[in-house]
């Protein structure tokens, strides 16, 4: 066993790799997003957008026979260098179909990477602390996301300078978690569940998982692109996304609190009217600064808490033993809702103008509401049999979340 100062040094390195590899994240998103509406027609746009969560789709359902194959080391390495490697080729090599290809590499190396780093922490993280470890974790990547979206008010975006900076991170990153040690994880069975039974158990939670999907892919990588096309300040888009990722920091502990306490499909249904709300308003209302930050927290809290509450009612839906299943069935539904969310956000771009993207939101977050509301009129609410709500990070968060973190419990 390793000594507590060896342990906690080795969680602390873990952590800090993961900060940065979010920090270039962060960044990273809203620079393509901003280059892509700049260079790339409408639907090429969407495509080159959704391939990096379709490679993070990918990236979640592969990465953990690669990682109990080559051991957590090797794996993270081969995932960082398979991230660097696409992004220092990016600017060498334009092109919509060539970046969607690059983007996708990027997401398929994102998701080995998180997958990598908290299959890691679970099996170090004595299960006496583990609950502060995972909270720092969380925090740290928060934070490293918030900060990720002020580099683009001082970064040349249009640059080579840009990728460099996201190239430096993710090495940074490569080269602490290479100076440590890993130890390989518990590998477990699960038997397979069938979305027809998940369905028949949870509509809720799986409509819910496959639209909170594509709503914040839709945000994350058009949010910039519909900013700059009204022709607000780099500066201002830089603090609108930051806001959106601290207003998604500051409503997890409430929210969660609140569909604890209620029926979670109410909750739900407030969470994706607040939203519709809010994007409407916010494509009418004057584009201060004043009104937008607030818009903007708002925004990501609502958005950011729809998974995690559609993912708890499926689990109160489900026996606890199906807790490894439901969750890897959730992380691709909600997967395969974020590879559709760019395309069909340029698509309303190029419909009805830059609010359609707004428009389209609303959309999908009144649609989210009517499902949960309705389906709570004719059914009751279940006992709590799994599981709480549990606080996820934003962009594509639930893909970051190893489906297999359950089966210690």
């Amino acid at each position: 066993m390793d000594r507590p100062d060896r342990l906690y040094a080795q969680i602390g390195t873990l952590i800090a790799a993961t900060s940065a590899v979010q920090l270039a994240n962060g960044f990273f998103g809203t620079v393509v997003a901003l280059r892509v509406a700049e260079d790339v027609a409408g639907g090429l746009a969407g495509l080159v957008l959704s391939a990096y969560f379709a490679g993070f789709t990918l990236g979640a359902m592969r990465s953990t026979p690669i990682i109990l194959r080559l051991g957590h080391i090797r794996a993270y390495a081969a995932f960082a260098g398979i991230v660097v490697a696409a992004t220092a080729v990016m600017p060498i090599w334009p092109g919509a179909l060539a970046w969607a290809v690059l983007r996708a590499l990027v997401g398929f190396g994102c998701a080995g990477i998180f997958v990598t780093t908290e299959s890691w922490l679970h099996a170090k993280a004595p299960a006496s602390i583990r609950g502060r470890v995972f909270s720092t974790y969380m925090v740290g990547t928060f934070v490293a996301l918030a900060a990720g979206q002020l580099l683009i008010a001082r970064a040349p975006v249009d640059s080579f300078v840009a990728f460099n900076i996201i190239v430096a991170l993710f090495a940074a990153a490569l080269a602490m978690v290479s100076a440590t040690r890993a130890e390989p994880p518990r590998a477990s069975a699960t038997a397979p569940l069938g979305y027809g039974a998940l369905w028949r158990a949870a509509p809720v939670a799986v409509t819910g998982c496959a639209l909170s999907g594509l709503l914040s892919a839709a945000f994350f990588a058009l949010a910039p692109a519909w900013m700059q096309g009204e022709g607000i300040e780099r500066t201002t888009i830089a603090l609108f996304m930051l806001a959106a990722v601290l207003g998604g920091l500051a409503f997890q502990i409430p929210v969660g609190r609140l569909s604890d306490r209620f029926d979670r499909r109410l909750v739900l249904g407030a969470l994706s009217l607040l939203f519709a709300v809010t994007v409407v308003l916010l494509s009418v209302l004057p584009h201060r600064l004043g009104v937008v930050l607030p818009a903007a927290a708002l925004l990501g809290g609502a958005m950011s808490t729809l998974y995690p509450v559609c993912v708890a009612h499926a689990h109160d839906r489900m026996p606890a033993d199906r807790v490894v299943a439901v969750s890897a069935n959730l992380i691709l539904i909600s997967g395969i809702g974020s590879v559709i969310g760019p395309l069909l956000g340029s698509a309303a771009m190029a419909w009805l103008g830059l609010d359609g993207l707004l428009y389209g939101m609303a959309a999908v977050a009144l649609a989210i509401g009517a499902v949960a509301v309705l389906t709570s009129l004719g059914r009751a609410a279940p006992a709590r049999l799994a599981r709480p709500f549990a606080i996820l990070a934003p962009d594509a968060s639930p893909l970051a979340h190893d489906p297999t973190e359950g089966a210690a419990r």
